[in-house]
């Protein structure tokens, strides 16, 4: 099940508010969103739920152990951190990872003849980082041990946030699963909020996925294919498939973190901000300082800091770096070409670190456009899991399959989607949200037109919806593009 199914916006969630509503204490609301969470979780493939509920309980055990054994006259909360890192990573690596370890077993001796296929649960890269971010907090003090299993499981499984993010912070939000509260104006804020991502979702990502398909080629051919396919691409083709790829993936990705927050603030769960923007940057760095925010946030406090960081000299500032980004390619997906993404960006770190930072500080024009060639070329890296796709792609770019520059199916396809590719780009820029800010500061100045903003206000996020529900059922492509976390 996705936010952005009519399953989900008019039976699941409407029939969850109800109940959390019409429960009377925190704890029953807490029950409601448990239930619930399971039942959203187990939509897709029942059996996994086992392997979060035993997660999330070795997880609240281990925690609880760390903490008795403060009081001890040996303290053991080392062994029982070793052991939930063991424990949780392991998981994720036999479910994520064996296939990509095997599979190139295989390629390099012929052993095993056959890799098996693991079905990969839905989210675990999520849940996981949460329930460790959990486990080292309570190791380092930073948060009590809970003694609620029910708590524990809730934080780890509830359904805004589980199967795509952001990754939340057991201190963040433990004070707000134990008391919270909610107003009618931060009810309106999330659903507004949870419209703007869903249209985000539903008109423009799906859309950019389909012109990305089309200029392309689609992720459901074969290797072989595949590369026949992109290879008689036209060279317009190509980098108008890229560009609809890249505002595919910002779109989609900010869109279901939007309504997760959304749906978080209607019930006075208050999520961080995941994305800020990213296409606005101007150096690698800032770039995943905006993009991500909650998974750069976990390497860098859970892995880059304790590594040393950038305390101990370049050289093993650059080691920090490069296991980080390591780690980053393979969270998101087991394939080679996931790692080398990672390690693409590593390098123009480097770069920036070392020698080109300080001159991209004084070209502020020259900055955001080499940022968008950067970011804008990684993406092949990370579309494509064949090199030999990656390497046709970037060639056919430049004319240099014997590709023509245009074609008459390109034209076409880009004359019919000028305007909605320029809405796209606008969508990825803050252009809307300053407008209106700026209307907004300016109807708090005059009586009647503030009056007709709070009616525009009240307007917007039903209008949203409905154009998002017609675009649902008029179109069956609503991809969902996290599987491989």
């Amino acid at each position: 099940m996705v936010f952005s199914s009519l399953f989900f916006l008019y039976l699941f969630f409407p029939l969850c508010m109800l109940c959390y509503f019409f429960a009377n204490s925190i704890q029953s609301k807490n029950t409601v969103f448990l239930i619930f969470s399971l039942i959203f979780y187990a939509w897709g493939e029942p059996k996994y739920v086992l392997l979060l509920v035993f997660m999330a309980a070795a997880d609240w055990f281990l925690a609880l152990c760390i903490e008795w054994s403060r009081r001890q006259p040996r303290d053991h909360g080392k062994l029982f951190l070793v052991l939930a890192c063991v424990i949780n990573l392991g998981l994720i690596g036999v479910f994520k990872y064996t296939g990509l370890l095997l599979g190139t077993l295989a390629d390099l001796t012929g052993f095993p003849a056959v890799v098996p296929q693991i079905l990969l649960p839905i989210g675990i890269s999520f849940y996981t980082f949460q329930l460790l971010s959990y486990v080292v907090d309570v190791y380092r003090g930073d948060v009590k041990a809970q003694r609620s299993f029910k708590i524990v499981l809730l934080y780890a499984s509830l359904f805004h946030q589980c199967i795509v993010g952001p990754i939340v912070r057991y201190k963040d939000v433990e004070r707000e699963l134990l008391h919270r509260t909610v107003n009618i104006n931060e009810i309106a804020a999330g659903a507004t909020r949870f419209c703007v991502g869903l249209a985000k979702k539903a008109v423009l990502a799906n859309m950019c996925g389909q012109l990305a398909d089309s200029l392309l080629a689609p992720d459901s051919l074969a290797a072989a294919d595949l590369v026949t396919t992109l290879g008689g691409r036209s060279v317009l083709s190509l980098w108008f498939g890229v560009l609809a790829y890249a505002l595919q993936i910002y779109l989609d990705f900010s869109a279901y973190s939007d309504m997760a927050i959304g749906m978080g603030k209607m019930v006075g769960l208050h999520y961080k901000e995941n994305f800020d923007y990213p296409y606005m940057s101007g150096s690698v760095s800032e770039f995943w300082r905006r993009w991500h925010i909650s998974l750069g946030s976990f390497f860098r406090d859970y892995v880059y800091i304790p590594l040393g960081g950038s305390r101990q000299g370049d050289a093993k500032t650059i080691r920090n770096l490069f296991v980080v980004w390591l780690l980053t390619g393979l969270w998101h997906g087991a394939s080679w070409n996931f790692v080398l993404w990672g390690l693409f960006f590593f390098v123009f770190l480097v770069l920036e670190r070392k020698w080109i930072g300080e001159w991209l500080k004084a070209h502020a024009v020259v900055r955001h456009v080499y940022l968008l060639l950067v970011v804008y070329f990684g993406w092949i890296l990370f579309k494509f899991s064949s090199m030999s796709a990656v390497g046709t792609t970037l060639l056919g770019m430049f004319g240099l399959n014997g590709n023509a520059f245009a074609d008459f199916e390109t034209l076409t396809i880009l004359k019919s989607n000028l305007f909605f590719i320029a809405a796209a780009l606008i969508a990825a820029t803050p252009l809307c949200k300053q407008l209106a800010l700026r209307l907004k500061e300016r109807c708090d100045r005059q009586t009647v037109t503030a009056a007709l903003y709070g009616a525009a206000q009240t307007a917007w996020p039903v209008i949203l919806l409905v154009l998002s529900t017609i675009t649902l059922v008029g179109n069956s492509y609503n991809p969902f593009l996290y599987f491989q976390f």
